[in-house]
């Protein structure tokens, strides 16, 4: 994920959501969710000011009733066509079976690297779910462009949730 992932909570958001895990921004204009952002715990919600970041907060909601519940929303265009590649690659891991950054990187003829800066540059977690993306050997990896802290609990927490425990 970009570095303004990081921004202050409640930066501009259209909605933030109160997740098990922590905040979720919602960025979105009345044509297109722009962006998710994961926020600390403890961050406020914020309704919804436009009719979409409601659609997504109503599918996201939804999504932690029922974890293969498909998301129908509009997401803006972002990213390099490699990062789209990999952003594609990543919303076809099945629930509940992570892949390893090589073997992604094995699917698209690329670099472990590579594919784990693209993970890192997701505009659109849980929707595009780069979390189902782990290291080789059974670690977690990084998340968010990131090896620790919230994010990484969040990445912890998203796995254990999706794998039923």
């Amino acid at each position: 994920m970009n570095s303004d992932r990081q921004a202050p909570p409640g930066a501009a958001f259209s909605a933030i959501l109160t997740l098990p895990f922590g905040g979720l921004g919602v960025r979105s204009d009345q044509s297109f969710i722009r962006e998710l952002v994961f926020l600390p715990p403890g961050t406020a919600a914020r309704t919804p000011v436009n009719p979409l970041a409601e659609r997504a907060a109503t599918q996201l909601l939804a999504w932690l009733d029922d974890p293969d519940r498909p998301f129908d929303l509009p997401l803006a265009q972002r990213g390099t066509p490699f990062q789209r590649r990999v952003w594609s690659a990543i919303a076809a891991i099945p629930r509940g079976t992570p892949r390893t950054y090589g073997e992604i990187a094995a699917d698209i003829d690329s670099a472990a690297r590579a594919v784990g800066q693209a993970c890192g540059a997701n505009p659109f977690p849980i929707v595009v779910p780069c979390h189902r993306v782990v290291a080789a050997g059974g670690g977690l990896g990084g998340f968010a462009n990131s090896t620790g802290g919230y994010l990484l609990d969040t990445k912890r927490w998203l796995l254990l949730f999706e794998a039923g425990q």
